[in-house]
């Protein structure tokens, strides 16, 4: 088993960023405006934001790699290039790429090159050509584990290497939204709305309910699982020791579009779960814990993807599945360091002792905890009002003005 598993983290915003490295990731992925795979996100990062990212992933030994992997037109080379120099110079540590003028390009820069799912690298030929090109593969999402299992043999058999010299390497997806089309590569939204996945433009219109019309009569049947192109979100938690055991080297967070505490809540979980793997802590009670937590945060019903070669489930709803719905508190008025103390102005709802919450900003990331003791002027108090000025021990360091959240169970 590879002892030196990455835990590659999504992020779409500071917020994510801070969330993913103060949990633990390895490695942080992200995209920037344009050529971004999320382009339709809130969240989302701008070309001079680069040096900023990588400097903070390189504060925590983390490595920064940037998402150029949309489908490229030909207008699109100027900005590529434009991308690929300001990566060079903030000193990014790798371009995930899906098309051959981002891929050649980052080479001829002297860019590590990871190639996406979006090109569905499936066999060991496919791994055998794209080796001259970079040193990482981010396998197609249709694999199961004893299809990773043969082909990661075949790459040590073959002492496959990459540009670097590195043995290549084997990433796939651990957690996060599955698509229903081949490793995402759908053309729903471009055929319906004009606006191409492909370039990081999806509405998402897969995950909405439809009706059968029938066009002589009009009559409509309803279909029993409305959602009938709206799969489950992937999680690998149950069965990550086998993952590992077949020759994945990174374990992809799917999530650039979702919340920092998402992001802080998944990264932690791998990141405990790949140690107890390597510790032999790694069982079924362990696990169940790890999923207690995931299941607060967004997700769509979690089930194995194409892993296990299981039938795949479907979220049976337009929304998440989460147990904890975030509820805005207020902000950090005020962090005294030396005894971990934040005060904080409550605008719009209450806590009381024994709330889970959350602290999101763009240097803190999520520092999540629960209420142990709040406090007015007056004194201790079992709960503090929408209007209250109150001060509260915080698990990490937090800063003016980053906003507070009641995590209230549903």
């Amino acid at each position: 088993m590879n002892s030196q598993v990455q835990v590659l983290a999504p992020a779409g915003d500071f917020p994510s960023l801070m969330a993913g490295l103060e949990a633990g990731a390895d490695e942080v992925y992200f995209g920037l405006a344009q050529l971004n795979m999320r382009a339709k996100a809130r969240r989302t990062f701008e070309v001079e934001d680069l040096p900023e990212i990588v400097n903070r992933c390189h504060a925590y030994d983390a490595k920064a790699l940037l998402a150029l992997n949309t489908l490229m037109y030909d207008h699109d080379q100027r900005l590529v290039d434009k991308l690929l120099d300001a990566s060079v110079e903030a000193g990014v540590d790798a371009i995930i790429a899906a098309d051959m003028t981002v891929v050649l390009g980052a080479r001829a820069r002297g860019l590590e090159v990871h190639l996406s799912t979006q090109l569905s690298v499936s066999n060991f030929t496919s791994f055998s050509f794209y080796a001259q090109f970079c040193d990482r593969i981010v396998l197609a999402r249709e694999l199961t584990l004893p299809m990773i299992s043969r082909l990661h043999k075949q790459i040590v058999a073959a002492d496959l290497r990459g540009p670097s010299g590195r043995p290549m390497e084997i990433e796939a997806f651990a957690h996060g939204a599955l698509c229903i089309a081949i490793s995402g590569r759908c053309g729903m939204s471009l055929f319906t709305d004009n606006a191409s996945a492909n370039r990081g433009a999806c509405v998402q219109n897969c995950r909405q309910e439809y009706t059968i019309t029938s066009k002589d009569s009009g009559k409509q049947l309803v279909i029993d699982n409305e959602f009938i192109m709206s799969p489950n979100d992937i999680s690998t938690m149950e069965f990550l020791d086998k993952l590992l055991e077949a020759g994945v080297a990174v374990l992809k967070l799917e999530g650039r579009g979702r919340s920092p505490e998402y992001v802080g809540t998944v990264t932690t979980a791998y990141r405990k779960a790949v140690d107890a793997v390597a510790d032999g802590t790694y069982n079924k009670a362990f696990v169940e814990g790890l999923l207690e937590g995931l299941n607060k945060v967004y997700n769509r019903g979690l089930s194995s993807g194409y892993y296990l070669g299981r039938k795949q489930g479907w979220s049976k709803t337009a929304g998440t599945k989460a147990t904890r719905q975030k509820i805005a508190v207020g902000k950090v008025t005020n962090y005294f360091s030396k005894i971990g103390v934040a005060e904080i102005s409550a605008t719009a709802v209450g806590l009381k002792v024994g709330d889970e919450y959350v602290i999101v900003g763009p240097t803190t990331g999520a520092a999540q905890g629960v209420v142990s003791e709040l406090r007015l002027d007056a004194g201790p108090v079992p709960a503090v009002g929408p209007k209250d000025l109150f001060a509260m021990k915080v698990p990490q360091k937090v800063r003016l003005n980053d906003r507070v959240y009641l995590m209230r169970p549903i």
